[in-house]
C-alpha cells in the first residue's frame, strides 16, 4: 500500500500535456512522409499551373500578352524574350502534371526549383518570402522524392 501510494506521488499527473502529446502522435501517424509528399506535389503543382495557366490562349498558344510580359517585366538576361515565354509557358504546364502524378518526381520539383531562382534573382528579388515557401516545397520533393503514393514508386524510379 505504501509502495502504490509513493508511486502515485512520483508520477506526474495527467495534464493537456499529454493529451495534446497523443493527439499529435496521432496526427503524425496520420501525416506520414507518403501523405506529407502528396500535399506538397499537389500544392506547388497548383501554384505553378495556374501560373502557366495566365500565359496561353486557348490550349497551349502562348499569348501576345505574354511576349510582352517576357519583353518588359519578366526580362531575363542572355535569353530572348519569345523564347522565355515559350520555355516558362510550357515548364509551367509539363512540370506540374508530372508532379500530381509524381512521375520523374525529382527532376520536375528540380525544374521549378530552378525556375523559382530565376524568378526570385532576375524578376521579383523582393518576393523572397513567397519564392522561399516554393524553394521548401520543392527542396523537400527534391531530397525525398514523389513518396508511395506516385507513378514514380510504381514505376521504381529514385
Amino acid at each position: 500500500m505504501i509502495d502504490t501510494i509513493a508511486a502515485e506521488r512520483r508520477s506526474p499527473p495527467a495534464t493537456r500535456n499529454g493529451a495534446w502529446s497523443r493527439a499529435c502522435d496521432r496526427m503524425a501517424r496520420l501525416l506520414n512522409d507518403d501523405v506529407l509528399a502528396l500535399i506538397a506535389r499537389v500544392a506547388i503543382a497548383a501554384i505553378f499551373w495556374m501560373s502557366g495557366r495566365t500565359k496561353v490562349d486557348g490550349w497551349l498558344g502562348v499569348s501576345a500578352g505574354t511576349y510582352q510580359l517576357f519583353a518588359d517585366e519578366y526580362r531575363v538576361p542572355r535569353l530572348p524574350p519569345e523564347l522565355a515565354a515559350h520555355l516558362a509557358t510550357y515548364a509551367e504546364h509539363l512540370f506540374p502534371v508530372l508532379l500530381v502524378l509524381g512521375l520523374m518526381t525529382r527532376v520536375s520539383a528540380l525544374a521549378l526549383l530552378g525556375m523559382t531562382a530565376v524568378i526570385q534573382v532576375f524578376v521579383y528579388p523582393d518576393a523572397w518570402p513567397t519564392h522561399l515557401s516554393w524553394a521548401g516545397l520543392l527542396a523537400l520533393l527534391v531530397a525525398r522524392g514523389a513518396g508511395s503514393v506516385s507513378l514514380d514508386r510504381g514505376l521504381g524510379i529514385r
